[in-house]
């Protein structure tokens, strides 16, 4: 073998050995873009989730809580806050709701995923309940509002007035068997 043929060997190897390093490594950013998140606080991942004590409401700051609600691109449902801002004080638990509507002539099933800004906020955010935990589904032109319950815990930095809770909302009836697809009668409230 002469000396082109063993530097060809060697290349082909460092190329193929370099491939599969940057498929490993992009294979495990997602779940250490998920850790990453969770210490910092940013992109504004809420972790609070679940009961949460009851405390007495600090009265004395406001914080202005706005609610939006988009649909990924391919998610042709009416997806809306039924308010669009609300003031609430530390401390205080708070319920709101989004409307939904299927306007299809199919079953569909949607999942939301919710952001917060600043993304500082999120760690200080507590839901109660939410329409986020769970996929919800609706029939053929069905619609409903779906129930979220929050908290801003007393510990939020004063120089935070505004929080921004924002819920995209996703088609994820193509990747779910039928036997998996449930509906969370249990959130639904009639109109």
């Amino acid at each position: 073998m002469d000396a082109l043929q063993r530097k060809n060997r060697r290349l082909i190897l460092q190329l193929v050995l370099g491939g599969l390093l940057m498929f490993g490594f992009g294979f495990a950013l997602v779940p250490l873009y998920d850790v990453f998140c969770r210490i910092t606080g940013l992109n504004g991942k809420i972790t609070n989730t679940g009961p949460v004590a009851v405390e007495e409401a600090d009265s004395s700051r406001d914080i202005r809580v706005q609610f939006i609600g988009v649909n990924n691109e391919a998610m042709p449902w009416e997806f809306r806050p039924l308010l669009n801002t609300v003031s609430v004080n530390p401390g205080e638990m708070r319920q709101m709701a989004f409307f939904a509507r299927n306007p299809t002539a199919r079953r569909m099933v949607a999942q939301a995923i919710p952001s917060v800004t600043p993304s500082e906020a999120a760690q200080y955010l507590h839901k109660v309940s939410c329409f986020c935990f769970d996929q919800q589904a609706l029939e053929a032109d069905e619609r409903m509002e779906m129930p979220l319950l929050f908290v801003i815990d007393k510990k939020l930095p004063p120089d935070i007035h505004t929080i921004t809770l924002s819920y995209t909302l996703f088609d994820i009836t193509p990747v779910l068997p039928v036997a998996q697809i449930k509906t969370a009668d249990i959130q639904r409230s009639p109109l």
